[in-house]
């Protein structure tokens, strides 16, 4: 009997001391209880642009591979031959090829008033679409709109929000998904209307591509995260100084990762990150690229 009592009063003190540290008991018992964190299922990707210049395809990609990335994203490929190029390469080099980048979106966006400038996104969106089912990839990225002086916001969103259907449509007939990213283009600039968007759009097939550095100029990543929540498909990675106004290594900006990668926890995200930051040869990608992205991804 004292010794039930002598632990019960055991408890009830520790208890206490917890409350006075600002921990709880609940708390105690949650740390305790917590265990090993699950291991996130997230693979490392970067794009095509940031390999070293080299005379073959497959020599570029294997310095991917061996800078400890999964995957490599190139943009829209208007040529045949260079399709296949690269597809017979990543299977040399061992490395997926997981997403294809529209290339003509900003300088042909899909919001123009000239219906001419516009069908330049679509051919290069639908070649994009094709571009990614041929060498095996699963997403293409687009900017859907670019507001200008001449080009009014809720012109950008109809116009725009027409044409993604249409793209929608040979999205789901390859099986590729379209990525809509969230860049400074002046559009959708909060998460709440880019949910609306997308969900506007009514696709399985059209989900957000999310870049985490480009929110930090007007929101914060982890608010934005949780708010799209299973409507995010792909994550770009970079890192930006709020304070210097400019895009700084990963690591070394105002984004706060371990509440980011709380946040993916939260949503459930598996998938790739994909790094969009500056190139370099395969001393720097793996030091300055490829850990600092693992320490992301750990939660660090």
């Amino acid at each position: 009997m004292a010794q039930q009592i002598n632990r019960r009063a055991f408890l009830e003190g520790a208890a206490s001391a917890a409350a006075i540290l600002g921990l709880g008991a609940v708390s105690l018992a949650a740390e305790k209880d917590a265990g090993p964190r699950r291991a996130r299922k997230i693979q490392k990707s970067l794009k095509l642009s940031m390999l070293p210049k080299m005379s073959g395809m497959e020599e570029r990609l294997k310095v991917a591979a061996d800078a400890g990335f999964d995957a490599v994203e190139p943009a829209t490929m208007f040529d045949p031959a260079e399709v296949n190029a690269i597809r017979d390469a990543a299977d040399k080099a061992a490395i997926r090829l997981d997403a294809v980048l529209c290339s003509k979106h900003w300088s042909h966006p899909l919001s123009d008033p000239d219906p001419k400038t516009v069908e330049v996104c679509m051919e290069a969106m639908r070649l994009s679409l094709r571009n990614a089912k041929e060498i095996g990839a699963d997403m293409v990225l687009l900017v859907p709109a670019v507001v200008k002086p001449a080009v009014m916001y809720r012109d950008a969103y109809a116009r725009s929000l027409e044409k993604v259907k249409e793209l929608a449509r040979d999205a789901e007939e390859l099986g590729v998904t379209i990525g809509l990213e969230n860049v400074w283009n002046k559009f959708l600039l909060s998460p709440l209307e880019f949910k609306q968007y997308v969900e506007e759009v009514g696709s399985p097939k059209v989900k957000v591509w999310f870049d985490v550095g480009n929110v930090l100029l007007f929101g914060y990543p982890q608010d934005w995260i949780l708010t799209l929540g299973n409507l995010i498909a792909r994550v770009d990675v970079k890192d930006y100084d709020v304070q210097k106004k400019e895009f700084v290594p990963l690591r070394e900006g105002s984004v706060d990762w371990p509440a980011v990668m709380r946040a993916f926890d939260q949503i459930g995200y598996e998938g790739y990150f994909a790094a969009e930051v500056k190139g370099g040869d395969l001393a720097y990608l793996s030091e300055k690229v490829s850990k600092p992205m693992d320490l992301i991804i750990a939660g660090q």
